[in-house]
């Protein structure tokens, strides 16, 4: 898989997240969690914004083996949204579907 085939970000809803101001501006996010959670790894709350000045943002690994998304841990979703999580899971993965 090339960087031009991986999966986009096409939302992220985490205000709280440095790599989100009017989208997603990392380069490329990683998805990880445990016990059902497909937790956004690559969230930072810090109040600096980071990332790139323009950027179409990708999913870079998914840990999540356990998701219909997940083919030898790569993404395979047309697109994935990020939404913000519970408790100490502050930013996932909406398009995790369980096998």
């Amino acid at each position: 898989m090339t960087t031009m085939e991986m999966p986009h970000v096409s939302e992220c809803t985490v205000n709280s997240c440095s790599y989100n101001h009017d989208g997603c501006h990392a380069y490329a996010i990683n998805v990880s969690g445990q016990n059902g959670s497909a937790d956004c790894a690559t969230f930072i709350p810090l109040a600096v914004r980071g990332g790139l000045d323009t950027v179409t943002s990708m999913v870079g690994a998914c840990q999540r083996a356990d998701c219909a998304h997940n083919a030898d841990l790569e993404c395979t979703a047309g697109e994935i949204r990020v939404g913000p999580g519970s408790a100490d899971h502050s930013a996932r993965c909406s398009t995790y579907t369980p096998r």
